[in-house]
């Protein structure tokens, strides 16, 4: 087993990927402005790709194909993951397969929007 030594451990912090909770949680600050739930509850965000070098990659989705909040949602999800340590560039691209449908919903978000 080969010891790190220190100047290599320090890449190796500089190097880590960003955390996948504090950018799942950055994700849970945005809200589609109709809905008062937040768009991962909502079940918006399909995948989160989080790699060494700090880049993060978000496929997500909206509600509906003619969503009024279109524009504006992903710049929010890219904005809201920048914020998070390590993160050093953000990709999000909006996806259309599979169809979003209220099963994708928490728990959380049905109580919240009660649709149970």
């Amino acid at each position: 087993m080969t010891e790190i030594q220190p100047a290599e451990e320090a890449l190796a912090v500089e190097s880590a990927a960003p955390d996948q909770d504090a950018v799942l949680t950055a994700i849970a600050t945005v809200y589609d402005p109709e809905i008062p739930v937040n768009i991962y509850e909502l079940g918006l965000i399909y995948a989160i790709d989080l790699h060494d070098d700090g880049r993060v990659a978000v496929e997500m989705t909206l509600t509906a194909p003619n969503c009024p909040s279109a524009q504006e949602l992903p710049e929010m999800v890219k904005n809201a993951i920048e914020t998070v340590p390590k993160v050093t560039n953000v990709k999000v691209d909006i996806v259309w397969d599979p169809p979003w449908d209220m099963s994708r919903m928490s728990d959380d978000a049905r109580l919240a929007l009660n649709m149970f």
